[in-house]
């Protein structure tokens, strides 16, 4: 189905009506503007905090299980997560975290318990500590 506009004003009818849906389609009512929070997540060092979930691990150098140690950690101990890093060995992919506590280093992803913040993290100690 096609309209046609007859007489002389047609060329103006149709820049009106172009004009007309192109301003109806720039409003947006109700519209706010994103506001990020105040704390941008990308601007901190860190991506989370963690509780180590296992009676004791050992932390690598680098994410593998083979390799120097700089340290152990036991269960409940709460550390810093810097970094999260997917590995493929064989046919088997691992997720790996550097961590931070007493010594910084790598973990298996299923050796922690990952928490937004440091207060859910300790909370989460002290429960699983007693």
């Amino acid at each position: 189905m096609t309209i046609k506009i007859i007489g002389p004003y047609s060329q103006v009818c149709c820049v009106l009506i172009l004009v007309l849906t192109a301003v109806s389609c720039n409003l947006k009512k109700g519209e706010e503007p994103v506001i990020p929070p105040v704390s941008f997540p990308l601007s901190r060092e860190y991506i989370g905090f963690g509780v180590i979930n296992v009676s004791y691990t050992r932390v690598s150098e680098n994410p593998e299980e083979e390799g120097v140690s700089p340290g152990y950690l036991r269960r409940g101990a709460v550390v810093c997560i810097h970094e999260r890093k997917l590995i493929k060995t064989n046919d088997k992919t691992e997720t790996w975290l550097l961590v931070e506590e007493s010594c910084r280093g790598w973990l298996k992803e299923s050796l922690v318990d990952v928490y937004e913040n440091e207060s859910q993290a300790k909370t989460a100690s002290d429960k699983m500590i007693k």
